[in-house]
């Protein structure tokens, strides 16, 4: 399994995940569980109380499927037969105008808002620069003797094509447009919680009442443990000074106690490689074109996974006043931050979802 997967960064308690499936009392609900991993590149896990297993499997197919939808029309390395994805948009770059699905153009909206909104932290116009740094950790893991920065002035002239300004979408028309042909998106940043929330909407419309999907950390709650017992979920967010998974929970910053929510985190500790005796991670601040600095970890909670996703990636590069003063502009939702030193702040609404503050899955 990769190191992505090896340092996933919030995980379900496992307690709450056994295999197979386990009686439920509360009106003859069963809890069952299992996952994929053929989409997003990651593990997706999927764990919900149905009445029986028939009923789980159909909402685990739907799941599955949607999620390999998505998958390739959020994906910026392959294409794909009779689609237009963000490849093709990326290809055709200064040269034309491409007919998306609306749930790309929805995507991309959904992303120029949150540009503006987070101050230009969150930009999925920086495909460019990415890409630099894609290359040079890649090759930093395979050799890791060769491990290099990127040079400053390399980064510097594909910074002169992250103009989200340029990324035209006409969404009556159902087309983007790349006004630059050196710019290309990555929507890594947005896309897996955006499809994430995509999916938990459609199969609760089809009447799923409770359960969990964990898209690879990214994790979205719907309704509440229907065991009888149980009237939260219990999340645990990793330590990112432990970040090898366990199932003891001896790696756990703390637990949250939440429903109907998404929980996301960023940090220094998921995708990285290592320059000399220094740690390089993939959060890119679009300012330096350097990764941040502020922070070891961030954790999101919001309604919607989409926002939780690139809420966790635009704070993680804010200084904490900054991404403090939008996260209380913004209703519903609560943040953890684990400092440089290893000490922690939260919003006032988070402590209430906290264990180290008294809360229970009662």
């Amino acid at each position: 399994m990769s190191k992505l997967m090896a340092k996933i960064l919030i995980i379900l308690l496992l307690a709450f995940l056994p295999a197979g499936c386990q009686r439920g009392p509360e009106n003859g609900y069963e809890k069952y569980s299992d996952s994929f991993f053929d989409s997003f590149d990651t593990l997706i896990s999927v764990v919900a109380y149905t009445q029986s297993q028939q009923e789980f499997d159909a909402c685990f197919e739907i799941i599955k499927t949607r999620f390999a939808e998505l998958h390739r029309y959020y994906d910026i390395y392959n294409h794909y037969e009779g689609i237009n994805n963000i490849k093709t948009i990326n290809d055709n770059a200064g040269i034309k105008a491409v007919k998306v699905d609306h749930e790309i153009i929805d995507l991309i909206l959904f992303a120029k808002d949150w540009y503006r909104r987070t101050d230009g932290k969150a930009n999925i116009a920086m495909g460019a620069v990415l890409r630099i740094w894609h290359e040079y950790r890649e090759q930093g893991l395979y050799d890791p003797s060769k491990a290099q920065l990127p040079p400053m002035e390399e980064l510097l002239e594909a910074a002169k094509h992250t103009d989200i300004d340029k990324v035209i979408v006409d969404p009556k028309e159902g087309t983007v447009y790349l006004a630059d042909k050196g710019m290309s998106l990555d929507v890594g940043a947005v896309a897996k919680g955006f499809a994430t929330e995509i999916v938990v909407k459609e199969v609760m419309a089809r009447g799923l009442e409770s359960g969990i999907i964990n898209a690879g950390g990214n994790i979205r709650v719907m309704g509440r443990p229907l065991d009888g017992i149980r009237r939260r979920w219990g999340i645990g967010i990793q330590d990112p000074d432990k970040s090898i998974v366990s199932d003891q929970g001896d790696n756990l910053l703390d637990t949250l106690f939440v429903n109907n929510t998404s929980v996301v985190s960023s940090g220094d500790y998921q995708r990285y490689y290592i320059v000399g005796d220094e740690l390089v991670h993939h959060l890119i601040d679009p300012e330096t074109l350097m990764p941040g600095k502020y922070f070891k970890a961030v954790t999101i909670v919001a309604r919607d996974s989409g926002l939780a996703d690139i809420l966790s990636t635009a704070v993680f590069l804010m200084p904490y006043q900054q991404g403090l003063a939008l996260v209380e502009s913004l209703d519903g939702v609560e943040a953890v931050w684990v400092m440089q030193d290893g000490s922690i702040e939260t919003t006032d609404g988070m402590k209430e979802m906290l264990k180290s503050n008294g809360a229970t899955g009662a």
